[in-house]
């Protein structure tokens, strides 16, 4: 079975999580806590005797990764979000945020992949847009996915800094994320949990006018709607 605990991180409210199986092998998934915060997560690990096994990173900005260095575990990354990691200081100073680790060692994650703990296994998604390598992480059995900045309830990533791409984040959320079982529950890397389904018939993001430009047929100048978080 797989055990879920969330953990809201920093002032950007990011979420945090840790996963577990009943072999208590485990992994953390976008620590983007303060030093405070990841010792209130490591006292939970050690209460629940998980054994980390690894941190997995859904994307490189710096919200998602203040505490990959706390835990002492390999971390994942897909190697295309390494721009964000090195420019991670101009957003830092836009945000007036503390500035986030710059160099840290990571195995690449490629779409397709599978990571695994214990007995539980996700599959790698990769849904560019909000950052170059963002990544969702599937568990099929568990009807999990972890998305991360891609997909939030009733919005979707940011894209309108330097790296982030909305005609790229549209396509991977249809292609990638909505054919998916409506029944999957979402954890996103800001705000609530949702399921594909409702976002598939509810998200304001993902109706029709919302096409990417080069498919749409029809004059639509002025339309648009605000909102999303880094």
């Amino acid at each position: 079975m797989l055990n879920i605990r969330k953990f809201i991180c920093n002032p950007f409210q990011e979420t945090t999580l840790l996963l577990w199986d009943d072999t208590l092998e485990g992994v953390l998934v976008d620590p983007g806590c303060f030093p405070d915060e990841a010792e209130q997560i490591k006292a939970y690990i050690a209460k629940e005797k998980v054994d980390l096994k690894a941190i997995w990173l859904t994307h490189g900005h710096f919200d998602h990764i203040y505490g990959v260095g706390a835990f002492g575990v390999p971390v994942w990354m897909n190697p295309e979000d390494q721009v964000m990691v090195d420019n991670n200081w101009q957003l830092t100073g836009r945000y007036g945020m503390p500035e986030a680790p710059r160099d840290f060692p990571y195995s690449p994650l490629h779409d397709g992949d599978v990571l695994t703990f214990g007995e539980t296994s996700f599959t790698v998604i990769t849904t560019p847009g909000h950052t170059p390598g963002g990544v969702c992480f599937l568990d099929e059995a568990d009807k999990v996915l972890v998305s991360g900045d891609t997909l939030f309830a009733g919005s979707i990533g940011r894209t309108d800094s330097e790296w982030g791409d909305y005609d790229k984040l549209i396509v991977s959320i249809m292609d990638k994320l909505m054919g998916l079982d409506g029944d999957i529950d979402v954890i996103p890397g800001h705000g609530p949990v949702t399921n594909i389904g409702h976002e598939r018939t509810h998200n304001p993001f993902l109706q029709p006018f919302n096409e990417p430009e080069e498919e749409i047929d029809w004059d639509a100048d002025g339309i648009g709607i605000d909102g999303g978080v880094i």
